[in-house]
């Protein structure tokens, strides 16, 4: 068994599963002579890994591996709307694999943050996935969305997008469910959208977005911001929006140094407009609003727990700084998401087959935390030992020598500053947590 062998195990992918899901979805209508629907996934998740793969290096490493010539043009001619739809389903297998939540109490079911990066495409893209063009150029740019549980270490779903279709239209499409926490940017926040977490017994946390009016529930007048916050300092109230719903906002001022950073990143971003002096005086506080009741989080703890959704920042930088995410050459729109889907496959196998139960291991074990940018590095520039870490992580089997090399690659350096497993456990279920 080889090691991504080792992986479609784990994740209950066999070559009778592999066949069913190509029949259901297309890909296959007969049993194939030379690439099943279980080599062709097994090639595609190793070749996932190289910042170029090609047909030719598939059937090279399938003649490598198991003795059999193939063209590749008969790779070619299997990449279809059913290869498509059959990496797409592979995928949603591997994220329906789900590990044991944390024992610890906490007052939400899931703590979920979304965010999207961009990945940038070779022109001949553009009609597909749209992008940036003016007189002098044109770049093709695909978004892509992700979110993730932060209590359960694991991704919940993915969406590629055109480039057009920005976070405010995706926010709606987020299946929310009783007792979840959603933390997201301020691209996200709209008056509707905090209406559907309260229909649905969930909670939210966002940044101020400028240009939001607010009205005062009991009077219905619009409010001065501004002028209250330099009346009281610090703001804890109820307010209404556009829409009707009520709220929260809570605000704080930030020292000058801060404000002052946030001043030069607006003019910055403002791209030769400058900006209002309203909205550049609003940058001395750190505004949030929340459906979460006054009576169940301080600012601080609503800051806190809104700090957690840098994770999925970390998470994309390691996509692109090891799983080549940002090196996308010059494929079809079909070779295009059979690749991304392959990736995406990676990712939910690395982190949920091998960066999770390393992490209990090492705390455990070592008392270190487990690095989930190192982890996703050493098993994508070592990928020989991925094998070893699943039977030694779930088979059962003792293997020091690998454990005392992940514990020494792949764990945080010690620090005075908490890593962010430490800081979920103190904001998420330590003694001041929500209850």
């Amino acid at each position: 068994m080889n090691q991504i062998e080792a992986l479609l195990s784990k994740a209950q992918l066999s070559d009778e599963t592999t066949w069913q899901l190509a029949k259901e979805t297309g890909f296959a209508v007969r049993t194939p002579r030379k690439i099943t629907p279980y080599n062709f996934l097994r090639l595609s998740l190793e070749e996932s890994l190289c910042s170029q793969p090609s047909y030719n290096d598939m059937t090279a490493r399938l003649n490598t591996s198991t003795g059999i010539c193939a063209s590749r043009q008969a790779v070619c001619k299997r990449v279809n709307d059913g290869c498509v739809a059959f990496m797409q389903a592979v995928l949603g297998q591997v994220m329906k694999t789900r590990t044991t939540l944390p024992e610890d109490s906490c007052a939400y079911g899931r703590i979920l943050v979304q965010d999207s990066t961009v990945i940038r495409l070779p022109k001949r893209l553009y009609d597909d996935f749209s992008g940036v063009s003016n007189a002098h150029s044109t770049v093709c740019n695909a978004r892509l969305q992700a979110v993730y549980d932060l209590l359960a270490g694991e991704f919940v779903s993915f969406s590629i997008d055109t480039y057009s279709k920005n976070d405010s239209t995706a926010a709606p499409e987020l299946e929310l469910r009783a007792t979840d926490l959603v933390l997201r940017d301020r691209g996200y926040l709209s008056a509707d959208e905090i209406q559907r977490h309260i229909d649905a017994g969930a909670d939210c946390i966002y940044r101020h977005k400028h240009n939001t009016t607010y009205e005062d529930p009991q009077t219905g007048k619009p409010i001065d911001l501004l002028a209250k916050l330099r009346c009281h300092g610090t703001l804890d109230m109820d307010v209404r929006l556009s829409n009707g719903t009520v709220c929260r906002l809570v605000a704080a001022p930030v020292n000058e140094e801060t404000a002052n950073l946030r001043r030069r990143k607006l003019k910055k971003e403002q791209s030769g407009h400058a900006p209002s002096k309203e909205l550049l005086q609003l940058a001395s506080w750190t505004l949030l609003l929340t459906t979460i009741d006054c009576n169940k989080a301080t600012f601080k703890q609503l800051l806190d727990l809104y700090g957690l959704r840098w994770r999925i920042e970390i998470i994309f930088k390691a996509w692109k700084s090891n799983m080549n995410f940002a090196q996308i050459h010059n494929v079809s729109k079909k070779q295009l998401l059979v690749l991304l889907a392959a990736r995406l496959t990676m990712v939910v196998a690395f982190t949920h087959f091998l960066y999770r139960p390393l992490s209990k291991r090492m705390r455990a074990g070592f008392a270190r935390e487990a690095s989930l940018m190192k982890t996703i590095r050493y098993f994508a520039r070592n990928p020989e030992q991925i094998g070893r870490a699943i039977r030694m992580l779930h088979g059962g089997e003792s293997d020091n020598g690998l454990l005392a090399a992940l514990v020494r690659y792949c764990a945080y350096d010690k620090r005075k500053r908490p890593c962010h497993n430490e800081e979920v456990e103190r904001i998420v279920f330590g003694e001041r947590a929500l209850s």
